[in-house]
């Protein structure tokens, strides 16, 4: 067979058509690790040279790069793993891609078409692979054979970028890529089905905003591709709450904006005097609702391209099942230019939001120093602010550190500690600026190794590593409902230091909260990825505890 060497030449194999495909319709980044049974794909991509491979140390986090990737760039991301056992290591990633929403297309891999499915112990083979992938994936394909190849591809990646978005796994047998191809179809960029909202239905909502006084707009993820929409509606006279995946969607300098303080007593306060929320593209997850208990307005309407998140948590009054964008520019045209709402309502809003901020800041002690630091050179800089799941997201990350768009926040949603190291790769690997990630020592376990990937790449990046030396949730949950009995929540971590010298990333220690912000602009400055260890036992404890949410504060001094 001969070796194709650029995209000109007459493809021969699925795996020259998978390559070609994917750089014709504009992926230029792919992560995931070398196998045996892909290497049909990536032998194809490396003699194409049209897309730029990134090994990842482990499958995991290869989708989580993927993951980041796709929410930072607002596009497709590509995640490639071999068949079994590495599928499933990218599962608990892919997992939190789909709570997430992200566009993203797993090509995974399959034994033999012959022995596929039929639990005959050839190598690498998991008989109920597509059932493990059906449950982390928005939906499953299989490429059968070469004739299959343009329907399998097209029908995943439009399945990916369709709202409501999600991860899109596609098996592809290892001898169908190594299989000859003698028709090559013409390939023809993807694009999105839209989801429509009955005319009636929007004209529902249109009666209801223009009679209410105190309308606000609860906007989640879903929500990120209607940032002019929501803020048209915001500046005609609705108010503007956020979930976490939600912010930035509209300015957080707003006063008509609470952001994502949105389960505060102020916030409870001012939804009680409100008599209207639209709640769009967000599910109203437990710990942003207190498990659903918070009580939020009514009328409640929701928006959501999903047919089935429709009064999932909430009982609704109408229910559009639409594109966001779509949606709220229906509505918008609608509208008088002018709304009858209640001048007071920005003013309240901004009231509650610097409440609650004021209220989040004295709980963090010595920390606030770092979050004032941070809020001011994320928002300012427009840098992608990745957070782990770690204390310090949870009290400042998530909602008080502003953030100049939606693509540029990136954190953990299904609540799993560890991704934020590989998460940070996607980002940076997205943005034209550096990105900032947010880490805790124990979550840094999980996925150290894929900080030798970053090194790799040579990537703008800094880790911010807030280094208690425990589970500091753990314990802090542990002392409020178990009488402080803090078994298997203390941690033996590496010296840091030394990792880093031994895979050249510059490192510099935090002993003293002041230092902080000398050593974060040196590091924003600096080339390569940078590693930024702020060490909590020195510093000391947090002023108020966080044991977790939707509790919140347990009261006592923790870390």
């Amino acid at each position: 067979m001969k070796n194709v060497k650029n995209n000109d030449q007459d493809i021969e194999t699925v795996g020259d058509y998978i390559a070609q495909y994917l750089a014709d319709i504009g992926i230029t980044k792919i992560f995931g690790v070398i196998s045996i049974h892909n290497m049909p794909i990536l032998d194809a991509i490396a003699r194409q040279n049209r897309i730029v491979f990134i090994p990842a140390r482990g499958e995991a986090g290869a989708m989580n790069m993927a993951d980041a990737y796709s929410r930072v760039s607002e596009s497709l991301g590509v995640c490639l793993t071999s068949t079994g056992t590495a599928a499933g290591n990218a599962a608990g990633a892919q997992a939190e891609a789909l709570t997430a929403g992200s566009s993203i297309l797993h090509i995974t891999t399959q034994v033999d078409v012959k022995f596929a499915d039929k639990d005959r112990a050839a190598i690498h083979d998991v008989p109920r692979q597509p059932e493990m992938l059906r449950g982390i994936s928005k939906a499953y394909f299989r490429m059968w054979d070469a004739n299959g190849a343009i329907g399998a591809l097209t029908a995943s990646v439009n399945a990916a970028i369709s709202a409501p978005t999600g991860p899109v796994s596609l098996e592809i047998p290892v001898d169908v890529q190594r299989s000859i191809i003698t028709i090559k179809p013409k390939i023809v960029l993807p694009r999105p089905t839209i989801i429509t909202a009955p005319e009636q239905t929007i004209d529902d909502i249109v009666e209801l905003i223009k009679s209410a006084k105190r309308p606000m707009l609860w906007l989640g993820g879903g929500a990120r591709n209607a940032q002019l929409q929501a803020t048209e509606l915001m500046n005609r006279g609705l108010g503007v709450v956020t979930s976490t995946n939600g912010r930035g969607i509209v300015s957080e300098n707003s006063n008509a904006s609470l952001g994502a303080f949105n389960m505060t007593p102020e916030a409870i306060e001012l939804y009680e005097t409100c008599d209207l929320m639209i709640v769009v593209g967000s599910r109203l997850r437990g710990n942003e609702t207190q498990n659903n208990n918070m009580p939020l307005p009514s009328p409640l309407v929701q928006i959501d391209a999903d047919p089935y998140q429709g009064g999932r948590n909430y009982p609704v009054n109408i229910f559009a099942n639409g594109d966001s964008t779509d949606t709220l520019q229906r509505i918008l045209d609608k509208l008088p230019a002018t709304l009858n709402c209640d001048g007071l309502l920005g003013f309240d809003i901004a009231r509650a939001k610097a409440t609650g901020e004021g209220n989040m800041r004295d709980m963090l002690g010595p920390y606030k120093v770092i979050a004032d630091i941070l809020s001011e050179k994320v928002g300012d800089g427009g840098h992608p602010w990745v957070r782990d799941v770690t204390i310090s997201n949870s009290t400042f990350g998530n909602r008080f550190v502003r953030i100049s768009e939606p693509k540029n926040g990136v954190h953990a949603l299904g609540g799993g500690i560890g991704q934020g190291i590989a998460m940070g790769i996607g980002a940076a690997c997205a943005s034209q600026t550096k990105t900032i990630a947010l880490l805790g020592d124990g979550g840094a376990m999980l996925g150290i190794a894929e900080m030798i990937t970053a090194v790799d790449e040579k990537l703008a990046l800094v880790y911010i590593l807030m280094n208690d030396q425990a589970y500091g949730v753990i314990q802090n949950i542990q002392a409020a409902q178990y009488d402080s009995r803090r078994d298997y929540s203390a941690l033996k971590t590496p010296d840091f230091g030394l990792f880093c010298n031994s895979i050249a990333m510059p490192h510099t220690k935090i002993s003293h909260i002041n230092d902080f912000k000398a050593a974060l602009n040196k590091a924003i400055l600096a080339d390569g990825p940078q590693l930024i260890e702020v060490d909590m036992c020195t510093i000391g404890d947090f002023a108020v505890s966080f044991a977790g949410p939707p509790a919140g504060a347990a009261g006592k001094k923790g870390n």
